[in-house]
């Protein structure tokens, strides 16, 4: 592993385990030897990380130089706590994991008060049913809708009977208890809604919609409005 990943790898490692982090259990985490854990811990403290510890006691990141100064008022706090919270309930697992690494490191950056309160922050989310899982790579999809990219995938209707579907994605969004996607059906020549643990077997045709995305998505979402005014 380059010294660069391996860093970065130890960095998120403090930000994740419970401080203080012992070299071993860091050691573990990222894959190599306890000795490299300590040359790697004088390095970041080099490069301006602040890390209390030492050798025998274990490791507790107190400033992360990896990413500039954040001021929040305490309801931006609960705010950012609330939203990530959510999305480690209802999102993908690979979105999930993301959700609970920009947590960490909010708590890794912000001033000792700050993080208290995120700690320790009165509002949360919690979903006793969680949505069903995507029948497909999410985060492949979420990539094809960003490249503007067409594709393809076989959809299972309430009863189960199967359609090949070919689409421009437009945008992914949580309605009710399922994840969506917002498209455009070249099957049926019009705009519409899928559901993600529906869809199987998705594939890039090699077509492109660039650069309507954003248009075509602003037509959609203005439809669904004027049909569902409430």
């Amino acid at each position: 592993m380059a010294r660069t990943d391996r860093l970065f790898h130890l960095m998120q490692a403090l930000r994740n385990l419970p401080p203080p982090a012992t070299a071993q259990a860091l050691a573990d985490e990222t894959g190599v030897s306890v000795r490299t854990i300590y040359r790697d811990i004088d390095s970041l403290r080099a490069l301006g990380a602040v890390i209390d510890g030492e050798a025998g006691f274990g490791f507790t990141l107190i400033e992360d130089a990896t990413l500039p100064p954040l001021g929040f008022v305490p309801e931006e706090i609960e705010a950012l706590v609330v939203g990530l919270r959510e999305v480690m309930e209802v999102g993908d697992p690979a979105l999930a994991e993301a959700a609970q690494s920009a947590l960490n490191k909010l708590k890794a950056r912000l001033p000792e008060a700050q993080a208290h309160r995120l700690r320790h922050a009165v509002l949360t989310a919690v979903r006793f049913n969680r949505p069903p899982a995507p029948g497909m790579d999410a985060g492949a999809l979420r990539q094809a809708t960003w490249d503007e990219a067409t594709v393809r995938f076989a959809y299972a209707d309430v009863e189960g009977r199967k359609t090949v579907r070919e689409v421009d994605p437009l945008s992914i969004v949580f309605m009710q208890a399922s994840h969506c996607l917002m498209a455009y059906c070249h099957l049926r020549r019009d705009y519409r809604v899928f559901r993600l643990d529906r869809m199987s077997d998705m594939e890039h045709t090699g077509g492109s919609f660039r650069p309507r995305r954003v248009p075509m998505l602003r037509e959609f979402q203005t439809r669904l409005k004027a049909e569902n005014p409430r």
